[in-house]
């Protein structure tokens, strides 16, 4: 009964109930798409890397580390000896050992010196490989694979030969001329640091850096032999490991910080990302605060529309009063018309957030790395849409009292 009365009193001020319910619908699409968004980038960020046991470097601290070996930021302080990565990737624990080689660059790209097995097993969001738009793996020692930032931007296709510069800055005096790379593959978007990288054979680095007269002789046996030749580098930058059972990660971890031949460290890149993460929590928050003064804005919008409405419906309010509707009854007519304006746009709020994730979820993974699940039903939404509402009934109380005061003083009025 209150419910279709309160629907017939909205009906007869469609006009600005119509801009109230837009812009309640607004503010709570906004709040609950920054909460599931912050939640999910959460996740997706320490999706980064995927299926990754240990990440193992020199000794540089464990943010450090994580950043130039994942998202290619920052440079080593020393690398580990080729020695030290065979002892790694031959003890019984390591399923699959990754080597990683930093140090130069394509027109401001970070190159990556790496072995097949990076193709094989690096992993990303949930557990995802790595795919191949175009092309295949290298399979000489000057091929390269590409990210498909970089093929975008610089309008790269299977053939085209780049030159690698030496550093990591984005204009360098020094570019490998003598040795050119042929781009053998185009990696599939991920969404990751993976997509803005060049990746290039362990000897291919080796080779570019060899004196003139060794590198020109080192091509013309490549050009001969045509294979990938075996050329061993001294050191690398990082080695990412996959164990053969997560149960060992604690003990190899120690073991290896404990490594008496070379000076090495072992990361959890979960664990690291954590702490990266805490290391922007401030944006994170400052999202939050400014969803939650949208919402409070479109809150004290619907309050000051209820209380505008109030000179209007005296005579409503007095029509009630004369047929029997008690105070108490004008009361919570008033904040069923609210609660049930509130409700709704939550509903449909959900409804087109829970769509618009669908339609653009594969967009988000692909340009902006944001694994974001379509599904926003979730306890967190659940609790987010029951303090909505409850902030809804806490601002309503006051045109809610200003109806219940004005049928008192008409039914004063009357008696007088």
């Amino acid at each position: 009964m209150m419910l279709s009365f309160a629907w017939d009193s909205i009906k007869n001020r469609r006009k600005s109930v119509v801009l109230t319910f837009i812009s309640l619908v607004i503010s709570i699409s906004v709040l609950m798409s920054v909460e599931h968004i912050r939640v999910q980038a959460k996740e997706s960020f320490n999706r980064t890397v995927s299926d990754v046991d240990l990440i193992v470097g020199a000794p540089s601290g464990q943010l450090n580390l994580l950043l130039y070996s994942v998202f290619r930021m920052g440079s080593p302080t020393s690398n580990i000896s080729w020695q030290s990565f065979t002892t790694l990737n031959e003890l019984e624990q390591v399923k699959w050992a990754i080597p990683i080689s930093l140090g130069d660059s394509h027109r401001g790209y970070r190159v990556l010196g790496t072995s097949s097995a990076y193709f094989e097993h690096f992993k990303y969001g949930n557990q995802q490989p790595l795919v191949l738009s175009s092309g295949h793996a290298f399979t000489t020692t000057f091929e390269t694979v590409i990210g498909a930032d970089v093929a975008k931007r610089l309008n790269y296709v299977v053939g085209s030969k780049i030159i690698i510069a030496h550093g990591i800055a984005a204009v360098s005096f020094k570019n490998h001329d003598q040795s050119p790379f042929v781009v053998s593959g185009i990696l599939a978007p991920t969404g990751t640091p993976v997509d803005k990288t060049v990746h290039v054979t362990l000897a291919g680095i080796e080779a570019i850096h060899l004196p003139s007269a060794q590198l020109k002789a080192f091509i013309s046996q490549q050009s001969s032999t045509g294979a990938l030749r075996t050329l061993t580098p001294s050191s690398v930058s990082a080695v990412m490991l996959g164990l053969e059972s997560k149960m060992s990660v604690f003990t190899l971890q120690r073991s290896i910080n404990n490594y008496q031949t070379d000076r090495l460290m072992a990361i959890m890149p979960g664990v690291a990302l954590a702490e990266l993460w805490q290391l922007m929590s401030m944006v994170e928050n400052i999202l939050i605060i400014i969803s939650i003064l949208i919402l409070v804005s479109s809150l004290i919008g619907l309050a000051v529309m209820l209380l505008s409405s109030m000179r209007e419906r005296r005579r409503e309010i007095a029509i009630l009063r004369v047929i029997g509707a008690s105070p108490r009854v004008l009361f919570s007519l008033i904040m069923t018309e609210a609660l049930l304006l509130v409700g709704a746009s939550i509903v449909i709020s959900l409804v087109l957030l829970n769509l618009s994730f669908f339609l653009l979820g594969g967009w988000l993974a692909a340009s902006y790395g944001l694994f974001i699940d379509a599904n926003i039903y979730t306890l967190n939404t659940l609790i987010l849409s029951v303090v909505v509402l409850a902030c809804a009934g806490l601002i309503t109380l006051f045109p809610a009292i200003d109806a219940y005061r004005t049928a008192l003083h008409s039914s004063l009025s009357s008696t007088m």
